[in-house]
């Protein structure tokens, strides 16, 4: 059985369009292939000075370490301490040294570590544990280091995780993520003069490297879009593109019976 460890940066995931993130989600992206999850890890920083002032926010924190806690992870807390410069107070609670050590010296009981972080200051640490015989994956939303993706062994954005960052309600579908009727993200793998066409990942499946949708082991579908669905000031003449994150409603398509079309595509982030 292949043997897991996941370390989340929990405040540069916050900061970088990953607030909001479900973390039972993550953990079964991470276990998928029947790994066993020996290491969960989320780092976590926490302002006693708020605290003792401020109760909604001490509140909302300690119940969220307790929602972290019940899905098996241990929260490591980085007390904030604050510092005076010229007159100009601030804050600082970095986490990256705990993590590093931790991952570092619990890769020798691992197989395959999940970062969850788009810090580039990580890209030594991959190299580390690669050379400790560990496969290591990036997950991250925003403003993820292009060094970073390219030293992992694999990179996913979490916006292409399904569920992993609820739609957001004014755009959600009652369909479940995958389902004709609802809304999903994915990229563009094909485009030719007027249309294209979109992959999405359907589920949290083992076999993630097999993109393509008419396998049948891959989790992935694709769905067909022409180019009056892109939004307004989009050139798709950029397209195909792993680099622009799309979120789209998939229905039945009206040129073939059985297949997907997307429609109403926003784009989403540009990596």
């Amino acid at each position: 059985m292949t043997r897991v460890g996941v370390f989340v940066d929990v405040e540069n995931i916050n900061r970088t369009g990953g607030f909001g993130m479900r973390y039972d989600i993550l953990r079964r992206f991470a276990c998928r292939d029947a790994a066993d999850p020996v290491r969960l890890n989320a780092y976590v920083a926490f302002d006693e000075e708020r605290a003792q002032s401020d109760r909604p926010y001490k509140k909302r924190v300690l119940d969220f370490y307790l929602v972290l806690r019940d899905l098996g992870y241990k929260v490591i807390e980085k007390k904030v301490k604050w510092f005076n410069e010229r007159g100009t107070r601030y804050a600082k609670a970095n986490v990256d040294l705990d993590l590093a050590v931790d991952a570092l010296l619990q890769s020798e009981a691992l197989d395959r570590v999940l970062l969850v972080t788009g810090d580039g200051d990580f890209d030594r640490v991959v190299r580390a544990l690669q050379n400790k015989g560990c496969r290591v994956e990036v997950v991250a939303f925003r403003n993820v280091s292009l060094s970073l993706r390219r030293e992992a062994d694999f990179f996913m954005s979490g916006y292409l995780i399904p569920n992993l960052l609820p739609i957001d309600r004014e755009r959600a579908s009652p369909a479940s993520w995958g389902e004709a009727e609802s809304r999903v993200r994915g990229t563009c793998y094909s485009f030719k003069e007027n249309f294209g066409f979109m992959r999405f990942l359907d589920r949290i499946g083992s076999d993630i490297w097999i993109t393509d949708s008419r396998d049948q082991a891959s989790p992935y579908q694709t769905a067909f879009v022409h180019i009056s669905d892109f939004p307004p000031g989009f050139d798709p003449f950029l397209l195909p593109s792993r680099d622009f994150i799309f979120e789209f409603d998939i229905v039945h398509s009206e040129r073939d019976e059985g297949k997907l079309q997307a429609k109403n595509v926003e784009l989403l982030y540009q990596y």
